[in-house]
């Protein structure tokens, strides 16, 4: 096999035909240590192992596809059994062939046994591993089982390698490679060293790429790069899949248009484009720009996700300005990106976040991709016209304290025509409307000058008079336990939420204007929010609801549970309720109505049985 950087594919010996073609993820794969990329703390392990002589007798890689765990697992073999006429010892530095090292990783030594477990998986593949590991190698020093995708061996299969496993001949290795790690039994991960192989970085694989397209003789565009290294998500292997399908499709010349319509993406600058229509809440051009890109042949739910990979871009920028210098990032994302970050506040950012990551779904489940796409478009467009929570609410609040000026005014005649009076009146909502405002439009001249007006020329009584801001009214309610809130919601009709605080609420501590409460573990995650909310309204004034670190009392389910079972308890040694269970075998008491509590009772349920313990014959 040639080393990566050679090419198979030039004429053998006269008269023979050329050589077939390999594949590039076959033809540079790499065949030492020295030509894996991404992966140098587990080199640098192997390494310090190989060189102190603590060899271990069994590892498990682990990585998501195409990073190179078969590959290093035949690399890891060659390496113990390196032989070279200088050097009969395992190695690391594999920078001469030794005896051993071309049949190892062309798959045919007979003592390196490669084994696929998804095809291998019973009990009976591992007995005759566990037979056969008693006999010494053939020729080389290690007899090495290379065992992929372990995590499909089945129980019993796991169980037979343990002690096999924990106790090898000396002579015996074994090389594990999965991608479900978590489907490892713990029994056989405490038996292994583990090497946890890292996804490749998308500026490792552009210069990965470039190298072995160089090696080609293949002409390709940086960008076209740098979208097959985002396309490949860490995978070497999957870049180089791509890659090849790129010169196929382009016949020799690889462009980022061609890239772009193989794999259905957007133009980058096209979506940075379209992400900066929807900043400015311009929903006619957003869907325009959407549609024309739509109709080039790019994926409706691919522009979202290039939508949100970009947003993420421009957050990732406000707080980590080097990450603008990644070699997979085209010029036009790493300038305007810069820019977008330094004009955009991360509220926005990360609610256009959320909203992607929720459109994006909906998109690919629907049976109307572009239609679904072009609603999670108006959506973010409108939103980016609208304040987040907390400025709309700090708005609301600077309203609620200048709106008492308007209405109050100065003893005297009424004012003349001149404008003056609706100026002020108007203060308000002009406010308001400047308030929601977008971040990235120019408001207009009239709502800036009203603004001017309002902070310029203010009541010089704007606090003073007593009746601008009455005191609140004391409710007519009172609430001191948790019976309270729960009569409150039966009084309300709400006996859905009457049911969550009788079942899930442990009282702390109930003052006017604050509860502390404990909740079950199985409590709705809002109550509390929503149980703010319904005092609030059931009882005319703010409350806070907060949650407590004490244990709290027991919830009012868990009394109405012990008394109940009290009550059932008394029944049973009730002598007449005795005689009849005694007169009647296979009878039981299934329930007790107190009579003071039936018309309580009642209120809940309008069908009741009689009062009396119930008997079930």
């Amino acid at each position: 096999m040639n080393d990566a950087g050679t090419s198979d594919a030039d004429i053998s010996a006269a008269g023979k035909a050329p050589a077939p073609y390999r594949v590039l993820a076959r033809k540079y794969r790499p065949s030492d240590f020295s030509q894996l990329i991404g992966q140098e703390p587990m080199v640098r392990t192997l390494t310090n192992a190989f060189s102190s002589g603590r060899i271990a007798q069994a590892w498990m890689l682990t990585g998501v596809r195409g990073v190179g765990k078969t590959t290093t697992a035949r690399i890891l073999a060659r390496a113990l059994n390196y032989r070279t006429p200088e050097l009969d010892r395992p190695s690391v530095d594999l920078s001469v062939p030794g005896e051993h090292c071309q049949a190892i990783m062309e798959g045919r030594h007979v003592d390196v046994i490669e084994m696929d477990a998804a095809s291998h998986t019973g009990i009976d593949d591992i007995r005759d591993i566990i037979d056969r590991v008693r006999y010494a190698p053939v020729s080389a020093r290690y007899k090495v089982y290379i065992i992929d995708e372990v995590h499909m061996l089945s129980t019993q299969a796991f169980n037979g390698l343990l002690k096999t496993l924990e106790e090898p001949p000396p002579h015996v290795k074994f090389i594990f490679a999965t991608t479900e790690i978590r489907k490892v039994p713990i029994t056989v991960l405490s038996r292994c060293q583990r090497f946890d192989l890292r996804r490749i970085d998308a500026g490792q694989l552009v210069t990965h790429l470039g190298a072995i397209s160089d090696k080609e003789g293949i002409s390709i565009d940086d960008e076209a790069l740098a979208m097959i290294a985002r396309a490949a998500e860490g995978s070497a292997r999957d870049s180089l899949s791509i890659l090849d399908q790129a010169i196929a499709h382009g016949g020799g010349t690889v462009s980022a248009e061609a890239v772009r319509a193989m794999l259905g993406l957007a133009d980058r600058g096209r979506i940075i484009d379209l992400f900066e229509h929807l900043m400015k809440g311009d929903v006619a051009a957003a869907l325009g720009e959407f549609r024309a890109q739509y109709d080039t042949g790019a994926d409706p739910a691919a522009v979202l996700t290039d939508l949100a990979e970009f947003n993420h871009l421009v957050t990732r920028l406000r707080f980590v300005p080097d990450a603008a210098a990644d070699a997979s990032l085209s010029e036009a994302e790493r300038r305007r990106g810069v820019e977008f970050a330094a004009a955009l506040s991360v509220k926005v950012l990360s609610r256009t976040w959320q909203m992607l990551l929720k459109g994006i779904p909906e998109v690919q489940s629907s049976n109307r991709p572009v239609s679904a796409a072009e609603m999670v478009l108006i959506r973010i467009a409108h939103a980016a016209d609208l304040p987040t929570l907390d400025e709309a609410l700090k708005t609301l609040d600077g309203q609620q304290v200048s709106a008492p000026r308007a209405p109050t005014p100065a003893p005297g005649p009424a004012p003349s025509g001149n404008g003056s009076a609706g100026v002020e009146s108007s203060a308000p909502a002009s406010a308001m409307a400047q308030a929601l405002m977008p971040a990235m439009m120019p408001s207009s001249s009239g709502g800036a000058q009203t603004m001017r007006l309002v902070e310029t020329t203010p009541e010089p009584v704007a606090f003073a008079p007593p009746q601008a801001e009455p005191e609140p009214a004391q409710p007519a309610v009172s609430v001191k336990s948790i019976d309270d809130i729960v009569a409150l919601a039966d009084k309300h009709r709400e006996l859905a939420f009457k049911v969550l605080i009788k079942r899930y609420v442990r009282p702390v501590r109930i003052e006017p204007g604050h509860v502390q409460v404990s909740l079950t573990e199985d409590a709705p995650r809002t109550l509390l929010n929503d149980l703010t909310v319904k005092l609030k309204t059931w009882t005319g004034r703010h409350w806070v609801v907060s949650l407590s670190k004490e244990e709290g009392g027991q919830t009012l389910f868990e009394k109405e549970t012990i008394r109940r079972e009290t009550a059932l308890l008394d029944a049973r040694s009730d002598p007449a309720v005795a005689a009849v269970l005694a007169r009647f075998p296979g009878a039981k008491i299934i329930d007790v109505r107190i009579p003071d509590a039936l018309q309580a009772e009642a209120a809940e349920d309008d069908t009741l049985p009689e009062p009396e313990a119930d008997e079930d014959d």
